[in-house]
């Protein structure tokens, strides 16, 4: 009897980047304690984490962002030129600095930010370190783009000139009264990209919904609004929906439209693993707006919001989609285009212009 010698699957090879000699000795030690994972270097700057990128061609660099010589905003970007690379960012989500840097990084080519692990000893430590584990282990598999040098690079995706990439439906019917946009892994910098490029006259009320770390909303709030004319601000229960505001989901609450169109926040269970979820803010926006809903979907992993916009649709609204080759992760725009859901498939600039001229619609 023989035993089978089928190889078994490559680890992949971590990065870490982290000053603190502390929190550097406690990411080597679980990412090295995990079979699928090999620690190939620890670098305590960002100076020493390029080379070593460069170097050492790991599948992923786990990042911190406040670092002597050269800080992970800055070594993100030169990794992302030089040698590309997925890059997990982990910072303190109570840090302000620490949160508009990471997203910055973030907007540079980094897929994700995540709080630092706490210590073993904490009760939270075993789901804060099996999630960063979890989503180290998919996100090493997705294959980031050289970004250029230019200037211009630090506010744009590198292929954001591919033009749309499908129109499955035209754009007919009546007004819009309401937008639901919903992301996941990547969605930072495709929420602010969409956002700036919404004009300025806005009339409809703008509902989102980014899957985010437990504490980074404030944040993303915050850095989300550095690059929009539109008033951006975390959704209050009880409020009023107006006109050319952007409402974003807190970390712990599901959002959804109440009665006389206010800011509904519920604490039901998660949907799909997922509160806030994508999904609940679709069937939400759909019972209240119907046909005059738009929902438009952005890069994301799993397939958070496909029920909910199939619902919409069903109820006449439009549905709008990131394509494949602006999505840092295809998989929620992809459940939705492989559904027929969508009406446009288009990076992002494409869907904002789709959605401007779809709202200045009501005023013609």
């Amino acid at each position: 009897m023989t035993r089978s010698t089928a190889p078994s699957l490559a680890p992949v090879r971590v990065l870490i980047a982290e000053d603190s000699a502390t929190a550097r000795e406690l990411l080597v030690s679980l990412f090295g304690a995990d079979p699928a994972m090999e620690v190939v270097g620890a670098a305590a700057n960002g100076v020493q984490a390029v080379e070593m990128a460069k170097r050492l061609r790991p599948s992923l660099v786990v990042m911190d962002i406040q670092m002597p010589e050269m800080d992970g905003f800055e070594a993100t970007k030169r990794i992302m030129i030089e040698a590309p690379t997925p890059v997990i960012i982990v910072t303190a989500a109570h840090d302000p600095r620490d949160v508009e840097m990471s997203l910055r990084a973030v907007q540079l080519g980094a897929l994700t930010m995540l709080p630092k692990p706490v210590g073993p000893g904490s009760p939270g430590f075993e789901s804060s370190a099996g999630r960063l584990l979890s989503l180290a282990k998919a996100l090493a598999e997705v294959k980031v783009v050289r970004r250029r040098r230019s200037a211009g690079d630090d506010d744009g995706d590198a292929t954001s000139g591919v033009h749309a990439t499908g129109i499955k439906r035209s754009l007919g019917g009546g007004p819009v009264h309401a937008v639901a946009v919903a992301a996941s892994t990547g969605g930072p910098a495709a929420l602010y990209r969409f956002l700036s490029r919404m004009p300025s006259d806005t009339s409809v009320p703008v509902l989102v919904v980014q899957h985010i770390a437990d504490g980074f909303a404030p944040g993303l709030v915050t850095w989300l609004s550095s690059g929009t004319s539109l008033p951006v601000k975390l959704a209050e229960h009880g409020e009023s929906l107006a006109g050319g505001v952007v409402y974003v989901a807190g970390c712990r609450h599901h959002l959804e439209v109440g009665p006389r169109r206010t800011v509904s926040l519920s604490n039901s269970p998660p949907v799909g693993g997922f509160r806030p979820s994508a999904t609940v803010l679709f069937r939400s926006v759909s019972a209240a707006y119907a046909s005059t809903a738009v929902g438009v979907i952005l890069t994301g992993m799993g397939r958070d919001g496909c029920d909910g916009l199939a619902v919409l649709r069903k109820a006449g609204g439009r549905v709008l989609a990131q394509d494949e080759a602006t999505s840092v992760v295809f998989g929620m725009p992809g459940a939705v285009v492989s559904a027929g859901l969508a009406d446009v498939v288009a990076p992002v600039d494409g869907l904002a212009d789709s959605l401007s001229k779809l709202i200045s619609r009501r005023h013609r």
